[in-house]
């Protein structure tokens, strides 16, 4: 028989030598003793079962889902948590396959991530030793294109922990409360499947300075902020439950996000030097078929204000050129044109027509 969906509101212990009241009748059910419920069913009736049923009364608590039976109304089983569907697609399923070898440029970022984000997970012991409290999480920003997004993938591969991956655009809903209880239900979600990684990828989209607005809209990006905020007061530090942010536009977070005791540890992610250059080029050419006479440092010293992007642009622009000439190997004069391929792309010599 179908259930009747309903939740746990109240649990009560009935003790039967409790006086009654005078000309009140005794039936069968204040003759009965231990744990009874009050819950709320998916039609808005509210009632009181004397016996909850087959279920074990030690294992409810209030908030409880559970399938009751559409008649006696005695609950016949515990459902699973209900999540907003929108949350259950952000749990990534598939393992990111990056490695922090496939990272170049970004030793001190790893060591600083790792500190703060897999190491309480995996040794928490050693935290409780020298008695002192983990990060809650990690804000990580610098220029677009410098690995950030890269880096948190790699440390979810490296991790055994369930990996939420939250976009800030996505937080952002049209009717009020809805973004807030996306981030609700995440948290919630993190909590039960812990230990897990909370990843907020572009922060800056909800966590704005706040301002005086008579736009709903600003409102509602507003109450989303405070109830990520609440969030991250919420849960105790020494849980296995993680949160790491992303955003290029740091200056403009609101300062109640970037206060110690909320998002701890800040990472910047610099444009890369010389030899950070050379190492990225480096990694993103090892599968490649490539002469002995390409010099990566004197391709670096011609990629003076390329990002971490940008320079695995070149390698893929130097393997096109070389595929179109019908090469069998990548030379140097392949990545230097790629440079200059890369160099006609950037955003300042780019060209618009009407």
């Amino acid at each position: 028989l179908p259930y009747l969906v309903s939740n746990v509101i109240e649990l009560l212990d009935v003790d039967p030598n409790d006086q009654e009241e005078d000309g009140a009748n005794i039936d069968l059910d204040s003759q009965r003793k231990g744990k009874c419920a009050v819950i709320k069913t998916s039609t808005r009736q509210t009632y009181f079962l004397p016996v909850i049923g087959l279920v074990d009364a030690e294992k409810l608590k209030p908030g409880d889902l559970v399938g009751v039976n559409k008649d006696s109304y005695l609950i016949l089983e515990t459902l699973p948590t209900e999540y907003d569907s929108r949350v259950k697609a952000m749990e990534v399923d598939e393992r990111p396959t990056e490695q922090y070898s496939d990272i170049g440029g970004l030793d001190k970022q790893i060591q600083e991530l790792v500190e703060a984000i897999v190491l309480p997970m995996n040794h928490k012991e050693k935290f409780e030793n020298l008695g002192i409290q983990p990060p809650k999480g990690v804000l990580m920003y610098g220029p677009p294109g410098t690995g950030k997004t890269l880096l948190a993938r790699a440390c979810a591969a490296q991790t055994k922990a369930t990996f939420l991956k939250l976009a800030g655009p996505q937080l952002v809903q049209m009717f009020i409360g809805d973004g807030a209880k996306l981030v609700r239900d995440a948290f919630a979600l993190a909590k039960e499947k812990a230990p897990s990684i909370i990843f907020i990828d572009e922060l800056d989209a909800i966590g704005t300075k706040r301002f005086d607005s008579e736009k709903a809209g600003d409102r509602e990006v507003q109450r989303t902020m405070l109830e990520l905020l609440n969030q991250l007061d919420g849960f105790q530090p020494n849980t296995q439950v993680k949160v790491i942010a992303a955003t290029n536009r740091v200056d403009i977070l609101d300062p109640a996000l970037l206060r110690s005791g909320r998002l701890d540890r800040k990472i910047e992610f610099p444009m890369p030097n010389e030899e950070a250059r050379a190492r990225i080029m480096q990694i993103h050419s090892r599968k490649m078929n490539v002469s002995p006479d390409v010099n990566y440092e004197e391709l670096a010293r011609c990629t003076d204000d390329f990002n971490g992007a940008q320079c695995k642009a070149v390698c893929v622009e130097a393997g096109m050129i070389a595929l179109r000439r019908g090469a069998t190997e990548l030379t140097h004069e392949d990545y230097m044109e790629g440079i200059l391929e890369v160099q006609a792309k950037k955003k300042a010599n780019l060209q618009y027509y009407a």
